[in-house]
């Protein structure tokens, strides 16, 4: 089991001001995620998403968390494939230089940016994008591998060159793909690369999706595989907020779980719904009940929500997480790994999350949660 933490870089208030204390906030927690074993440390990529994500250069991120650490990988969950936004050669220069540079700590998942917003950026639409992405994804560890490389497909043309320098890591990093619809479990299952699971469906929607890409991995094509290093390995989001007191943890999780929410409903619904408001939310908002009704639903690839807006409280069609003490974060985890997953992500960093309670929730997981599954192997 690898348990692992993934940034998108939220914040509450998008000023510039903001911005550098939030990623400074980041790298303090990064560093006592060092120090508390945690495994990795993965960032996405998000271009023009307001107050959603401002993890717009990952490699620039990753590149400084390698230079002030030691031991804990670096992880692209994931790097978008559009050409014109990220070159295939780039991206290939890019990650063996950092993977040279962190001493083979790498791990690379690819691809396409979740909304119109971020491929209108770029000149594309979202629905063009597919192709594209698999031709870059497999020309990729082909420049890590090959010492000439030469290409000619639907959307890359490349003449033959010499691309350095190559991957410490031999033959190339672990591949991986975001992984949220069940169309792309299948796609990664049949490419022989990871699965970074990112919905918020919690353990059920875990199994389901563990069968599909189980099966896909083990009836694939050799001939299909994206690159050449097979990784059957299937990773699940876990947001978390672990505190001595389990109420205050489930109420800040559930805040930031709804910030979250509002935010990428927003640039899903290209700006029809708007951004999330905290400052106007009521104290006791996260009193929870059941179903709500007079709802608007949104989603996170395939996986449909449903927030109560017309009610003072607000009901999630998965709230529970490991929001609570370090005892209801164990039992959390244990229904992820018990539905398949080979590694955890945890999500602390979303928007109305104090700083102070994403160190002590690294804190209680690296000293406590960690422990508690590898002393039981």
């Amino acid at each position: 089991m690898r348990f692992s933490i993934i940034y998108e870089a939220q914040t509450a208030s998008p000023s510039r001001e903001d911005d550098h204390r939030m990623f400074r906030e980041i790298i303090e927690q990064v560093r006592l995620a060092e120090e508390l074993d945690f495994d990795i440390i993965w960032a996405v990529e998000h271009t023009a998403l307001t107050m959603y994500a401002h993890m717009s250069a990952p490699e620039t991120f990753l590149a400084y968390v390698a230079g002030i650490t030691t031991r804990i990988g670096i992880g692209h969950g994931v790097i978008c494939l559009p050409p014109k936004m990220n070159h295939p050669v780039k991206v290939a220069e890019r990650c063996a230089m950092l993977d040279i540079l962190s001493n083979g700590r790498l791990h690379v998942g690819f691809g396409k940016g979740g909304t119109e917003q971020e491929a209108g950026t770029f000149g594309y639409s979202k629905a063009e994008l597919a192709p594209m992405i698999e031709e870059a994804m497999r020309l990729v560890p082909r420049i890590w591998t090959e010492e000439i490389v030469e290409h000619h497909g639907e959307f890359i043309d490349l003449p033959p060159r010499p691309i350095h320098p190559k991957p410490l890591q031999d033959p190339h990093p672990p591949l991986y793909m975001a992984c949220t619809q069940t169309s792309t479990l299948v796609d990664a299952g049949g490419r022989g690369i990871g699965a970074l699971v990112l919905g918020f469906g919690g353990p059920e929607q875990v199994a389901e999706k563990n069968l599909v890409y189980r099966r896909a991995f083990a009836n694939r094509d050799p001939a299909n595989q994206v690159g050449s290093r097979p990784t059957e390995h299937l990773a699940a989001l876990c947001p978390a907020i672990v505190l001595d007191d389990g109420l205050k943890a489930r109420r800040i999780g559930m805040r930031g779980q709804r910030f979250f929410m509002e935010s990428i409903s927003h640039w899903a619904s290209a700006g029809v719904l708007p951004l999330p408001a905290p400052d106007t939310w009521p104290d006791d908002l996260l009193t929870q009940t059941g179903d709500g009704t007079n709802v608007i639903e949104t989603a996170i690839g395939s996986e449909r929500f449903s927030v109560d807006f017309a009610d003072p409280n607000m009901a999630l069609l998965n709230p529970n997480h490991a929001y609570g003490t370090i005892d209801d974060c164990i039992a959390y985890v244990e229904r992820l790994i018990e539905a398949g997953a080979d590694e955890i992500l945890f999500l602390m960093q979303m928007g109305t999350v104090p700083h102070w309670a994403q160190m002590e929730t690294i804190r209680k997981i690296g000293e406590h949660v960690i422990p508690h599954f590898r002393n039981n192997v």
